[in-house]
């Protein structure tokens, strides 16, 4: 069977058009088949007024859709929306992997529900890519588990491990846990307790590392809890804007600086495309036993194509047998 992406058309807070754009730009860019999810009359009406090559693209028709403020108690009773049935698709064979830019919650509860755990593994983790000095690292949880146990983190340090070997071709990654100092019994109890856990379950574990390690390229992938990653995620994307408006900014300050910017142009692109979240695309949902990738409410269609090029490379890259391969069980799993 031809790769084929399983698209939630109503996840982005613009939905359907991004997702619909996205998927004509995905089907015409690589040889995949697109199943889009949501209502067919909708998303056969605007799938219409976009141009380009579409007979890889069809619809399997959900009636209901999620909101992002929805708890689960309203997600329950909408049994046949939009990431339900596109789960679905991907449990029953029909598809290989799901991309949603919908509420990160529910695709997790979604997704625990229809795929369940890899063996060995407590609970998924999100996973980001960041720039970093001489290249990118990865690094996990950015938001799926405020709160963790020592086991958790060893779990995510060894799927994040090979999510880095095999989508950022790294040979060996470094990794490291993120804490407030780089000195071993530096940290909070969870990172006391974790660091000796790691240091024997997962490869190449360095130790701890602060902000600057991270992002001073010591490591290839980070590990922490989904609190705190969540906050760094944010952080990092509210300084990339401010540093890239104050500069476009100055540089258009007077004449003087706009020949400076002129001639900076080609520099200036390749930084802003290096902290464009939209390069990326979406985040995987490590540790469930089935291909989940998350995006951002605000995707446009460049950015849904970038997520569904991330579930391409996963599934080509056979991203998930080698995820169940990775996991050393914890004691408390033997």
């Amino acid at each position: 069977m031809k790769t084929t992406i399983v698209l939630d058309a109503m996840g982005s807070d613009q939905r359907p058009l991004p997702e619909l754009e996205g998927a004509v730009l995905a089907a015409n860019k690589f040889d995949i088949q697109v199943i889009l999810v949501g209502n067919e009359h909708t998303l056969t009406e605007g799938l219409a007024k976009v141009s380009g090559e579409k007979s890889r693209i069809s619809i399997a028709h959900a009636p209901e859709a999620l909101e992002m403020e929805d708890h689960i108690r309203e997600a329950r009773a909408k049994k046949e929306n939009s990431m339900a049935v596109g789960m679905n698709l991907v449990k029953s064979g029909k598809a290989h992997a799901f991309v949603t830019a919908g509420n990160t919650g529910m695709a997790m509860y979604f997704g625990i529900k229809t795929f369940g755990m890899i063996p060995g593994v407590d609970r998924p983790c999100l996973v980001a890519v960041f720039p970093v000095e001489g290249g990118k690292s990865v690094i996990a949880d950015i938001g799926a588990n405020a709160e963790v146990r020592p086991e958790f983190l060893v779990q995510f340090g060894q799927m994040a491990s090979v999510y880095s070997h095999l989508m950022l071709n790294v040979a060996e990654p470094k990794v490291g846990l993120i804490a407030n100092g780089e000195e071993e019994g530096k940290g909070n109890e969870l990172i006391k307790t974790a660091g000796p856990m790691m240091q024997s379950a997962v490869p190449n574990f360095v130790g701890n590392i602060e902000g600057k390690e991270l992002f001073g390229g010591k490591v290839d992938v980070a590990i922490t809890d989904g609190f705190t990653g969540n906050v760094l995620l944010k952080s990092v994307e509210a300084v990339a804007r401010l540093i890239l408006t104050t500069l476009k900014e100055e540089l258009m300050s007077s004449t003087r600086t706009k020949v400076g910017a002129l001639l900076a142009k080609p520099a200036f692109n390749k930084v802003r495309k290096m902290l464009d979240p939209s390069e990326i695309g979406s985040a995987p949902l490590l540790g469930l036993d089935g291909l989940v990738f998350i995006g951002h409410g605000r995707s446009d269609a460049k950015a849904i194509l970038s997520a569904i090029e991330q579930a391409v490379n996963a599934v080509e890259s056979n991203l998930l047998e080698k995820l169940k391969k990775s996991i050393i069980p914890s004691e408390n799993q033997l």
